[in-house]
């Protein structure tokens, strides 16, 4: 996870890191200038809008640019 010296980005990361669903942990937060943008791969659209929605409450008045994948496993 990279963060800048920022209390935003500490505190956003501390709240994705903080959620109960283990598939977010390789999900990497970094912040440039006034994004706060979040990215890597899960394998459903409910886990990117979770990860999306833990950091939400820490932007203190950021933009959040939600770069994750959603890659689904193939049945098999």
């Amino acid at each position: 996870m990279s963060f800048s010296p920022s209390t935003t980005a500490s505190s956003a990361g501390i709240a994705l890191r903080s959620c109960p669903f283990s598939a977010l942990r390789d999900v990497v937060l970094e912040e440039i200038g006034e994004r706060v943008i979040i990215h890597g791969t899960v394998n459903s659209y409910y886990l990117k809008q979770i990860a999306q929605e833990a950091i939400i409450p820490s932007l203190d008045g950021r933009i959040l640019e939600n770069q994750i994948q959603v890659i689904k496993e193939k049945a098999g």
